[in-house]
């Protein structure tokens, strides 16, 4: 098992937005987070009769094995890499829970998106969250697999690059930004990017930079699909625009600079 991410992982994560850390976590640790999830739930992984809705979600759950799953070396150290160290917050809970079910019924959640980051004037209306050029609130995307995830698993769909691209639309709004709506309103209009599925074993992790598109879809397959997708959080703003020569720009930055660059 690795223990950092190699300067060819980080430079993936530059210039395409995401990068796949392969057993970020152990399987018998997605297992008995399976077996968690389903006894929450009520159903059993034995009886598919029983799995009448095409997605359930779940949310911020605590717990020993949660909190474990994100924060194993190779995921601190990542973080670091990427993001800077001291920062990052450390991840208490595992955000929210996404069981997508196999099932004829087309979900209503399957929009190309970016998540948000900072309340707006309602904070109890996600719709109303914004992102800013600075990414204010958030470091990462993060993709947690909890089951193996196979391409009719209803693997999440990435759109790798486009992070460059959300950081050209949200420039000219500074620190105001964009709501949620406002950004997937304008999504139609940028360039088109090669469409990658975020598939892996349990125990595999994807991180993303947080202006990266991004998409949930129906699930074709025959074993349910466990994931989470916790944030993770930044103290304070990134640093795109620090002309002072001695200042090294983190992973993160990069991006964010290099998309600029490219407008």
């Amino acid at each position: 098992m690795q223990d950092q991410l190699s300067p060819e992982q980080i430079k993936q994560f530059i210039e395409q937005g995401f990068v796949r850390v392969d057993e970020a976590f152990p399987a018998a640790l997605a297992a008995s987070i399976r077996e968690i999830l389903w006894k929450e739930i009520g159903l059993s992984p034995d009886m598919p009769e029983a799995w009448k809705q095409p997605v359930i979600r779940l949310g911020y759950y605590s717990a020993g094995p949660f909190v474990e799953a994100a924060n194993t070396p190779i995921l601190l150290n990542a973080f670091d890499q990427l993001v800077g160290k001291d920062r990052w917050v450390p991840c208490r809970n595992m955000g929210s829970m996404v069981l997508r079910f196999p099932s004829d019924e087309i979900p209503n959640d399957t929009g190309w998106h970016v998540d948000v980051a900072f309340p707006g004037e309602d904070p109890n209306d996600y719709l109303s969250w914004r992102s800013n050029i600075y990414s204010k609130g958030r470091g990462l995307l993060m993709l947690f697999l909890f089951s193996d995830v196979g391409p009719k698993d209803a693997p999440t769909r990435i759109l790798a690059g486009s992070h460059l691209d959300v950081a050209n639309m949200l420039q000219p709004f500074g620190e105001a930004g964009l709501s949620f709506m406002e950004i997937a309103g304008r999504l139609g209009d940028l360039p088109a990017r090669k469409e990658f599925l975020a598939t892996g074993k349990a125990g595999t992790v994807y991180l993303c930079h947080p202006f990266l598109v991004h998409a949930a879809q129906s699930h074709t397959g025959t074993a349910p699909r466990f994931l989470a997708q916790p944030p993770l959080l930044i103290r304070g703003d990134l640093n795109i625009y620090d002309e002072n020569n001695g200042y090294v720009y983190t992973p993160i930055e990069q991006a964010i600079r290099l998309g600029l660059k490219q407008a």
